[in-house]
């Protein structure tokens, strides 16, 4: 099973895509994940990915789209995989779909987590992240001398820098730019699949397989 995780930031594509992976047995491929792996490793890719990065600049997707070949072929896609994070623009779909000719090309399935830009915005905005583990909550559940649940760091939650209103709302713009040439281009290549996103963790998870089942 193939299948390709998008959503705005912060509207828990990643969350879904661990469980998603674990539910089905097949890996979740984060493109961030695998870029990080390429470049401590010392791949090829990695190096010249690395020289990138060290300049400030974007991976062009011609070398990002070779990180993310050399991935899918690995072994343990052999079974399917989830997509978190890519394609993001036109031209990495177009470069996806060349990809995956050269295995074993399957149904797609592009499943769409949906979300109010405003309800983001308020979410993101009061997220606070564990500086040790990178665990999330809500920042009304972080009291002072408050220790982590996962690591039990203390005092260990902060806000990313990220998370400000004027930065959210830019990357929801870029978002809703780029993405809406990508969803016109799966409409006859993959089984589009849109959730509501800002239901419970839970309620997610269990709409998007009912729907993968059905379909």
């Amino acid at each position: 099973m193939q299948i390709l995780i998008f959503g705005s930031p912060g509207v828990g594509k990643g969350t879904q895509a661990k469980i998603l992976a674990s539910k089905l047995n097949i890996p979740h491929i984060s493109t961030g994940d695998i870029l990080r792996y390429a470049i401590k490793n010392e791949s090829e890719l990695g190096k010249k990915a690395k020289e990138i990065v060290d300049r400030g600049e974007l991976v062009p997707d011609d070398i990002m789209g070779e990180i993310v070949k050399e991935t899918l072929t690995d072994p343990k896609c052999s079974n399917g995989f989830i997509l978190d994070g890519y394609p993001r623009t036109l031209n990495q779909a177009k470069i996806l779909e060349e990809i995956l000719k050269t295995i074993k090309n399957e149904k797609h399935f592009l499943i769409k987590l949906d979300a109010d830009d405003e309800i983001i915005i308020d979410r993101l905005t009061n997220r606070l992240v564990c500086c040790k583990c990178g665990n999330i909550l809500n920042k009304s559940d972080v009291k002072e001398n408050f220790s982590c649940p996962i690591c039990n760091s203390l005092n260990s939650y902060a806000k990313r820098a990220d998370d400000d209103e004027s930065v959210i709302r830019r990357r929801l713009k870029v978002y809703h730019d780029t993405t809406a040439a990508v969803f016109d281009y799966y409409k006859d290549k993959a089984v589009i699949i849109e959730i509501d996103g800002t239901m419970p963790i839970e309620k997610v998870t269990e709409e998007i397989i009912l729907k993968l089942v059905e379909n």
